[in-house]
C-alpha cells in the first residue's frame, strides 16, 4: 500500500503487469532481439543469413587487391577465387577442346597425400588456394584459363600417340635418356638440398647464394615446367607442394632484379599457364610487386638490385663503379611483366591510364596528396600500370638516346639516361636484350611492331660492325669496345644462332634466306668450340687470333658450368630446318654430360673442358634443369610439343604463351 503513495505510481493494468514490470519486460525483449540480429553480423560464416536480410552490395572490381597493395586487408569477407578451369589439365592431358579427335595418353591423376592436421588445408583444394594465407588469396582472379587453353593452336604436349603403342625408335630412346637425366638431377637435389637454391653434388648439400634476396628453392621453381613437360608426374607434385607450403616471400635481403624475374617469376608464370594452378599465379604477382622499387629512378630505367626489406634499389658495384644499369638486365623484363599485367587484373588500366612515373608503394609527387593517401582505385591503377608501363618506358628511353653506329652499349646510367661505356656484346651483359625484342614481337602474335623494328635495326648494326669470318671460315660475333674489336665469342653469345633463326621468317623477304644461313653458320661455330675440346663441351669464351680458332686461350675461360646456349640453338635450328646434324650434335652433348659432368650426387660443371680428367666445380646450376635439359628434350621431340605457334621461351627457357587475341580482344583463328 505504501507503494501507491509514491508520486507517479500507476496501478496495475487489467492483464496484471504494473508499469515497472512492463519496462523490465520490454528491456529484456529488446535485448533478446538485439542479440539475435547481432549474431547475423558478428558470428563467423554468417554470409548466407546476411543475404536473407541485406541487399547485395556492389563493389568495383579490383578493390580487394588495392586494399592488399596499400597494406590493409580487404574490408569485406574474401571468397577464394574460382577454379581457373574444371579439372586443370596435368602433364599428358590437355584441354578437351584442344584434343578432340586426337589420340592422347591417359590423364594424369592428381597425387593423393595424407591429410593430417597440417596438410588438410592443402589437400582439400587441388589448385592450392587453401594453402595460401588470407592476404595471398586477395588477388582477384580475372583470367579465363579454359578460354586461354582453347585458343592454343596445338595441345601443349603435342599430339604424340600413346608411347605404350609407339614402336621403339632411336629418337624416342634419346628423348627418354634426357628424361632420365632430368629425373636423376631432380632426385639428387631433392635428396640433398630440397628447399635450397641449388645443389652441391660433391659435398651433397645445398647452396643459397646471394642473388635472390633470401628467396629459396630456385631449383624447384626453375624445374616446374620441365617436370611438367617430361611428364614426371610425382616429381611435379613434389615441386608444387613445396611452392604451396614452403615458398615464402617475406624475405629481407638484396636481390637481382634480373635473376628473380627470369627464374622465379618466369618459372611461376609458365607453371600457371601450363596447369592453371592458382598458387603459381598468386605467388608470381606478389613477387612482381616486390620488384617494382627497382624502377624508382629519374629515367625509369631500373637499377639491378632491389632491397626487399627497405624497398630501396642500387646497382652492382662492379657495373662501372656502381653507377650503371646493365642492358641485358633492364632489357629482359618485357615478356614477364606483360604477363604479370595480364594475370593481375583488368589490362585496360595498363593500356589507357596515363599516370606519371613513380615507384610502386611510394608517393607520386605529381598526384594530389589526398589521392595518394585514400584512393584504393588509384592504387590498383598504379600497380597495373607499373607492371607494363615501366617496361614500355624502357623502350622509350632507348629509342630516344643516341646509339653509336646503331649499336646498344652494355652500360647505361639510370640517372642521366646516357651510356656509361661503349662496350657492346651480344654475349654476357647484352644478350637477352636482343632476344626479348624478337620474342616480344612473336609473343604479341606479331603486332608489337616497335619491338620488331628495334630488333632488325639492331641486327643490321651487329652485322655491319661485329660480324666476322675467321681465316678458317668460322662466322662469329666479336665484342666492340669503343670501335676496337675483341675477336672472341662467349658461350652466352651462342644463343644468337637460335635467335636469328627464330626471327628469319619475319625479316624482309630478300633477307630471310640470308638470316637462315647466318644462323646456321654461327651455330656451326659454337659447335666447333665444343668439338675442339677434349671433353666435347664448350668453354666459357673462345677466341679467334694467333692462328687459334674457337678455343679458349686461358684457364680462366676454359670452364663449363652446364650452360644451355649451344643446345638452345641446336633446338631452334632443328625446328627450322629438320637437318639431322643438329640432333647428332645434341646427342654428342648428352654423351659428354653423362661422361664428364654426372657424379654420384648430381650433375656438376667442370673447370677445364680441355682436360679429359674432370675437375668438378661442385654446383648443379638451376638453369641446367630449366634450360639445358629442356632444350635437349625438345630437340628430340616433335615440333608441336610446346609449339612455337603458341609459346615463346623467356631467357631461362620458361614457356610463355603467345597472345592469340586481336586488338578487339577476339580470338584469332587457328592455322
Amino acid at each position: 500500500m505504501l507503494m501507491r503513495k509514491v508520486p507517479g505510481f500507476v496501478p496495475a493494468s487489467s492483464w496484471g503487469l504494473r508499469l515497472p514490470q512492463k519496462f523490465l519486460f520490454l528491456l529484456f525483449l529488446s535485448g533478446l532481439v538485439t542479440l539475435c540480429f547481432g549474431a547475423l553480423f558478428l558470428l563467423p560464416h554468417s554470409s548466407r543469413l546476411k543475404r536473407l536480410f541485406l541487399a547485395p552490395r556492389t563493389q568495383q572490381p579490383g578493390l580487394e587487391v588495392a586494399a592488399d597493395v596499400v597494406g590493409h586487408p580487404p574490408v569485406r569477407e574474401q571468397k577464394p577465387p574460382p577454379d581457373p578451369a574444371p579439372a586443370a589439365p596435368a602433364p599428358g592431358e590437355d584441354d578437351p577442346s584442344n584434343r578432340a579427335n586426337h589420340p592422347r595418353r591417359n590423364g594424369w591423376p592428381r597425387r593423393t597425400r595424407p591429410t593430417g592436421p597440417r596438410e588438410e588445408a592443402t589437400a582439400t583444394r587441388g589448385n592450392g588456394i587453401a594453402a595460401l594465407g588470407p592476404r595471398e588469396r586477395s588477388v582477384p582472379f580475372s583470367f579465363d584459363f579454359k578460354a586461354f587453353r582453347s585458343r592454343l593452336h596445338h595441345p601443349v604436349l603435342g599430339m604424340r600417340p600413346d608411347e605404350s603403342k609407339e614402336p621403339q625408335s632411336q629418337v624416342r630412346a634419346q628423348r627418354e635418356k634426357v628424361k632420365e637425366m632430368m629425373q636423376f638431377a631432380w632426385q639428387s637435389y631433392k635428396r640433398y638440398a630440397m628447399g635450397k637454391n641449388e645443389l652441391r653434388p660433391l659435398t651433397k648439400d645445398g647452396y643459397e647464394g646471394n642473388m635472390f634476396g633470401g628467396l629459396s628453392g630456385a631449383t624447384i621453381i626453375d624445374s616446374l615446367d620441365t617436370l611438367y613437360l617430361m611428364e614426371l608426374k610425382e616429381e611435379f607434385q613434389e615441386a608444387k607442394a613445396w611452392v604451396e607450403e614452403s615458398f615464402h616471400l617475406n624475405v629481407s635481403g638484396e636481390a637481382s632484379l634480373f635473376e628473380v624475374n627470369i627464374r622465379y617469376i618466369g618459372g611461376l608464370l609458365s607453371a600457371f599457364y601450363l596447369t592453371g594452378e592458382e598458387v603459381f599465379r598468386i605467388k608470381a604477382i606478389k613477387l612482381g610487386q616486390k620488384l617494382l622499387p627497382a624502377f624508382n629512378t629519374p629515367t625509369g630505367i631500373p637499377k639491378g638490385v632491389v632491397n626487399f626489406k627497405s624497398g630501396s634499389n642500387g646497382s652492382w658495384g662492379w657495373a662501372t663503379a656502381g653507377s650503371s644499369s646493365i642492358l641485358a638486365e633492364f632489357g629482359s623484363l618485357h615478356l614477364e611483366f606483360l604477363h604479370l599485367t595480364e594475370l593481375s587484373g583488368n589490362q585496360v588500366f595498363a593500356e589507357k591510364a596515363s599516370l606519371p612515373r613513380c615507384s610502386f608503394l611510394k608517393q607520386c609527387p605529381l598526384l594530389p596528396a589526398a589521392s595518394r593517401r585514400t584512393s584504393t582505385q588509384l592504387a590498383v591503377k598504379v600497380y597495373l600500370v607499373s607492371l607494363s608501363w615501366q617496361v614500355r618506358n624502357i623502350r622509350k628511353v632507348l629509342r630516344k638516346i643516341e646509339k653509336p653506329f646503331g649499336l646498344y652499349p652494355n652500360f647505361l646510367s639510370p640517372v642521366s639516361g646516357n651510356w656509361v661505356q661503349h662496350h657492346v656484346s651480344v654475349g654476357g651483359l647484352g644478350d637477352s636484350f636482343y632476344e626479348y625484342l624478337i620474342k616480344s614481337w612473336l609473343m604479341s602474335a606479331k603486332t608489337d611492331t616497335e619491338a620488331k623494328n628495334m630488333y632488325y635495326e639492331a641486327l643490321e648494326a651487329i652485322e655491319t660492325y661485329l660480324l666476322n669470318v675467321s681465316p678458317g671460315g668460322l662466322t662469329y660475333i666479336a665484342e666492340w669496345r669503343g670501335g676496337i674489336l675483341d675477336h672472341k665469342m662467349g658461350h652466352l653469345a651462342c644463343f644468337s644462332g637460335g635467335m636469328i633463326a627464330l626471327g628469319a621468317e619475319d625479316a624482309k623477304e630478300e633477307k630471310r634466306a640470308h638470316y637462315r644461313e647466318l644462323a646456321a653458320q654461327i651455330t656451326k661455330t659454337c659447335h666447333e668450340s665444343y668439338a675442339r675440346s677434349d671433353t666435347k663441351l664448350g668453354p666459357e669464351a673462345f677466341w679467334f687470333n694467333s692462328g687459334r680458332e674457337a678455343v679458349a686461350t686461358q684457364l680462366s675461360e676454359s670452364y663449363y658450368i652446364l650452360r644451355p646456349e649451344v643446345v638452345e640453338s641446336y633446338m631452334y635450328l632443328w625446328r627450322l630446318t629438320h637437318d639431322p646434324i643438329y640432333r647428332e650434335w645434341g646427342w654428342e652433348v648428352v654423351m659428354a654430360l653423362e661422361k664428364y659432368c654426372r657424379t654420384e650426387g648430381g650433375f656438376s660443371g667442370i673447370q677445364d673442358v680441355y682436360s679429359s680428367i674432370p675437375n668438378h666445380d661442385n654446383k648443379q646450376q638451376s638453369f641446367f634443369l630449366a634450360e639445358t635439359l629442356k632444350y635437349l628434350y625438345l630437340l628430340f621431340s616433335e615440333d608441336d610439343v610446346l609449339s612455337q605457334e603458341d609459346w615463346v621461351f623467356n631467357t631461362e627457357a620458361h614457356p610463355l604463351p603467345v597472345n592469340h587475341l586481336d586488338s578487339s580482344g577476339r580470338a584469332r583463328g587457328r592455322h
